[in-house]
């Protein structure tokens, strides 16, 4: 397993793998999430699981960070509505380095507030899942779905910084990495 909390790490944006975002949504919003339509959030945290297989790999977790930030406003994936929202925020990021687990994880997770949400291509109810707040609390859950899926599957699972962060930043709670 890879990361120790120091800051440091040897992945590049290049690398790729199964991403986890824990989202604290710090009020409840109504928000339009494409062609889903309107949705109710509850304040509380949520976990999107997403893939970063492609050209640039986790480099996308980056531009989620960018959204959550209010730097970036195209719309393009359902989470992109979510984070694009003024009260919501990326807290962490929980990454499968190297491993193809995305509904594995999601499937771990609990049931999410909007069906379909980041699913369109897979047979999953949803990619996204509602837990407590803090977000810690769901941040535990991600982790143990990661590493459950990554026991599987193969890869490295490792806990990054949330919107403040780089793609590198590592999270600074020793005992949120291993």
């Amino acid at each position: 397993m890879s990361g120790d909390g120091s800051g440091s790490t040897d992945l590049g944006s290049d690398a790729g793998g199964t991403y986890t975002l824990v989202v604290e949504l710090t009020a409840p919003a109504t928000i339009e999430v494409g062609a889903l339509g309107e949705h109710r959030f509850e304040s509380g945290a949520y976990a999107y699981t997403g893939s970063a297989l492609g050209a640039g790999g986790f480099s996308r977790v980056d531009r989620h960070r960018r959204t959550a930030r209010g730097e970036h406003d195209v719309r393009h994936w359902h989470v992109d509505h979510l984070l694009g929202h003024p009260d919501a925020r990326i807290d962490r990021v929980v990454r499968s380095v190297g491993g193809d687990v995305e509904c594995a994880v999601a499937d771990r997770l609990p049931a999410g507030p909007v069906d379909g949400f980041g699913a369109s291509d897979c047979d999953c109810g949803s990619h996204l899942a509602a837990g407590t707040s803090p977000p810690a609390d769901l941040a535990a859950l991600v982790r143990e779905a990661h590493e459950a899926a990554v026991a599987e599957a193969g890869g490295a699972v490792d806990v990054v910084g949330g919107s403040t962060a780089s793609a590198a930043g590592a999270v600074t709670d020793a005992n949120a990495t291993q």
